[in-house]
């Protein structure tokens, strides 16, 4: 395939969730159950992507366990915390964090966020997700999940007050100190927030970092995620399945980050991706039937009928699908934006359930076949603008994480569309991101001009 390549750089990204995306690819990876809960498993992981030259690692999180011996827990240790072990080990690599908005408070999520920013110079990104599965609550005392029309204004507030904390201390706002003085106070402003939901009296007890503050991701897929996203996020962890569909989303945000006051190009599109790399077309193909559980294509099939609640004994696999029966109830308290992803999907293509189980895994756009043609498939989305790179998440690890560093990689870089090494900038210098404003420097005092 002859692509042009545009003066743009591609991003990736790469997920480092226990054994992988795939939640029975376990089964088919180089590792033991127990390495989910040993840190030498994720320093492996953290440097198998730094070998790869991705942007950044990222963690998903959820604070629940579901015990389910068929499969594995695909969240176990804290994010933030395993990240900054992470960041002591591992050199230059981005840091994705996702982190509750719902289930934590501003002051101290902003602490320790800046904490790991700062001592990591200027590597750290925040996920930030409201929880959408009821059984989270009950780990929380004994309200039930809060609705969305509660859950993402009360993001919002979060993430305003956040900022105002992560830029309350700004060393660069000293002036000229007295001898036997510390530091300048005019370097803090204490904030002072009366909102709906919170109320925050105080300056941050950690300094604005390399980077001002970390970078904010955002996934959300409703009418409300992307409002959220359009006003805060850098970065957007989507469900982008097809061009049309990607383009479409595009423009929902610039429209709302506009509307917002904000400057769309400064908003960064790295929607999931799932690869499965063979030595042919057809050996991906069995590899996905293998790495799903669904054991062939009959089996994915089966799948997307019990997923979707359609009666296996009057459906054609082969006759293309309506998009109208697969809308989400936009009222319901669970996820809109994975389901969300199909819709817009059929929206802009006419499939059948047979074309469709091959264009999507956990909710992600899923490619398959050689290593030259999942290279070309990240280029074409990526080239003419749809997105800007991909968070790939690979079926397993560290195997796939492995092959895709080995095989892709030096495809991407080939062609003049990756990089072959870090430099020394924050990751939001690496994104192409603005730079937070900083406070105005205070007027020094007529006293200590004398």
């Amino acid at each position: 395939m002859t692509q042009s390549i545009p003066d743009r750089r591609l991003h990736l990204n790469v997920g480092i969730n226990t054994t992988g995306y795939l939640g029975n690819a376990w089964k088919y990876a180089r590792l033991k159950p127990r390495d989910v809960t040993d840190i030498q498993h994720y320093l492996r992981l953290a440097r198998l992507a730094h070998k790869g030259v991705f942007d950044a690692v990222f963690l998903s999180d959820m604070p629940l366990l579901r015990p389910d011996p068929a499969s594995r827990p695909l969240h176990t240790f804290d994010p933030l915390i395993l990240l900054t072990a992470i960041a002591a080990s591992v050199p230059d690599i981005g840091l994705v964090a996702t982190v509750s908005s719902t289930y934590n408070s501003p002051y101290n999520l902003a602490r320790r966020a800046q904490t790991l920013d700062l001592i990591s110079g200027g590597r750290l990104i925040l996920n930030i997700v409201s929880n959408f599965v009821p059984e989270v609550a009950a780990n929380f005392g004994n309200d039930p999940l809060p609705p969305r029309d509660v859950r993402y204004p009360r993001a919002e507030e979060f993430l305003e007050v956040a900022k105002k904390l992560w830029s309350s201390w700004d060393w660069d706002a000293e002036g000229e100190k007295p001898e036997g003085q510390f530091w300048d106070t005019n370097a803090v402003e204490p904030i002072a927030h009366d909102g709906e939901y919170f109320a925050v009296r105080g300056a941050l007890n950690v300094p604005r970092s390399r980077q001002g503050h970390p970078v904010i991701a955002q996934a959300g897929g409703s009418d409300r995620g992307i409002d959220l996203a359009a006003r805060h996020g850098e970065i957007i962890y989507c469900n982008i399945l097809s061009r049309g569909a990607g383009q479409a989303f595009r423009q929902r945000v610039t429209e709302r980050a506009i509307a917002a006051g904000r400057d769309p190009s400064e908003i960064r599109l790295t929607p999931g991706l799932v690869a499965i790399i063979g030595e042919s077309r057809e050996e991906a193909l069995r590899k996905h039937e293998l790495f799903s559980g669904a054991g062939s294509e009959d089996g994915l099939l089966v799948r997307f009928t019990r997923e979707h609640g359609i009666d296996p004994h009057d459906f054609d696999p082969d006759a293309p699908l309506d998009v109208e029966r697969f809308i989400p109830d936009p009222g319901r308290i669970t996820a809109i934006g994975f389901t969300q992803g199909l819709v817009d999907l059929l929206t802009h293509e006419r499939l059948t359930a047979r074309q469709v189980v091959r264009r999507a895994e956990g909710n992600h756009r899923l490619i398959l076949g050689t290593a030259e043609e999942i290279a070309d498939q990240i280029i074409d989305l990526w080239a003419d603008g749809t997105v800007d790179g991909y968070t790939y998440q690979p079926p397993r690890a560290p195997d796939d994480i492995e092959e895709f560093v080995d095989k892709v990689i030096p495809i991407l870089q080939d062609r003049g569309v990756y990089p072959t090494a870090y430099d020394d900038r924050t990751v939001r210098e690496r994104f192409g991101l603005p730079h937070p404003a900083a406070r105005a420097r205070p007027s020094m005092p007529a006293e200590s001009l004398a």
